[in-house]
Formats: C-alpha cells, sequence, structure tokens
C-alpha cells in the first residue's frame, strides 16, 4: 500500500545556478532529445495528483510544461531546502515529494518506493538511500514541517542532513538500483550518460 496520489504534491526542483555547467539551466538542457526536467515531471505525475516546479530563472520556458512555477523566497539562490520550502508554501496537500531536475533515470516506481516506506514507517519525512550514499532531494516530507524548515532556514543553515536530524526520518532502501540516482553537473557527464545504455537499468527497478 502507498499513499494516496491525491495527498501528494510533486515538486521538480530546478531553482539551482547550473555553475558546473557553464550557468545552464540544468533542467531545460536536453537529454536524448527531450528536457531533463521532463523526465522528473513523467515520474512524478505517477504518484501525485498536483505537481509544482520550481525555478529561478526562465520561468516562462518552465510555465510551458503545464505546471504552475514557484521560484524560492529569497534571490540569493539557498539551495535545494529553499525550494522545498516555497513548494510547501504554494501545496495545498499534507505531502509533498521532491526530484531534482538533472536525474533523468528517475521512474514512477522509484517515487512509489519512497511513498510506500513512508507509509509503513510513520516517518515525517523520507528519503532515498542508495546502500553507499543518501540522496536528500529525493524526498517525502510532510508539509506541515514548512514552520520548522523555515526556522531553520532562517537561521542561515542550509544542509539537508542537518535539518533532517530534527525530525522522524525513514530511509528508503535503493542498494539494489544505485545507478538510477546518476545526475548531470557538467556536460561531461551529460555526455557519458547519453553515452550508456541506461533505458533496461531504469525499466529494473521493483516495488
Amino acid at each position: 500500500m502507498i499513499l494516496d496520489r491525491a495527498k501528494i504534491t510533486g515538486v521538480v526542483l530546478a531553482g539551482g545556478r547550473g555553475r558546473r555547467m557553464g550557468g545552464e539551466d540544468k533542467g531545460l538542457i536536453r537529454f536524448k532529445g527531450r528536457s531533463l526536467a521532463g523526465y522528473a515531471l513523467e515520474a512524478l505525475d505517477s504518484v501525485a495528483a498536483h505537481i509544482l516546479i520550481n525555478a529561478n530563472r526562465n520561468r516562462e520556458a518552465y510555465a510551458r510544461f503545464g505546471y504552475p512555477v514557484v521560484s524560492d523566497r529569497t534571490d540569493s539562490f539557498d539551495g535545494p531546502l529553499a525550494g522545498l520550502l516555497s513548494a510547501m508554501r504554494a501545496a495545498e496537500t499534507p505531502y509533498v515529494l521532491t526530484v531534482p531536475c538533472d536525474s533523468p533515470l528517475v521512474t514512477g516506481q522509484l517515487l512509489e518506493r519512497l511513498c510506500r516506506t513512508m507509509q509503513e514507517t510513520g516517518a515525517e519525512l523520507c528519503a532515498a538511500h542508495d546502500g553507499e550514499r543518501l540522496h536528500p532531494v529525493f524526498l517525502l516530507a510532510e508539509r506541515r514541517l514548512a514552520d520548522s524548515l523555515e526556522r531553520y532556514l532562517a537561521s542561515g543553515q542550509r544542509k539537508i542532513d542537518l535539518w533532517f536530524e530534527q525530525h522522524r526520518l525513514a530511509l528508503a532502501d535503493f542498494s539494489d538500483h544505485p545507478e538510477l540516482f546518476a545526475n548531470i553537473n557538467t556536460p561531461e557527464e551529460l555526455a557519458a550518460l547519453e553515452n550508456t545504455e541506461t533505458d533496461d537499468a531504469a525499466a529494473m527497478v521493483s516495488r
């Protein structure tokens, strides 16, 4: 059993500067013929009844995907937690589910596992873990934590894991499919992933 999709707002986090990508807006970069953000949106659509895009640049371009676009509440590019907070304030559902814009192997099945782990554990937050590394921006969070997050950011803190320590965190185990978290930060990584046979790997994730 997983959470009712009507209770979830999915969010594509596309609010970064893209410094290592030469300043390009990563969510709009083409990967195998599609914008990177499109992969995240497709995955979210299978588990979330409502979808937002968090973007601080090129808002009109992101709006063409057909979903509301929300920017950070500050103009200082404060990282993914700032995007999460904006989404929490804009959402009306009990849960907010974030996905980065630069991980094109994300699947709906991957996100279902996050939802199932959250449901089974009764946690306030659920993040993905590949057996070696935490992937904190693949995150399902209770929207009621927005006040806590706002206080944390107002204190000058930005590290996701330190905020996690303030709440009940569950980890969804993806040690069987760590390849799904491949992300693109540089032109070299983009070229390397495009030249990798990824379709079979992405389709293998289960439950």
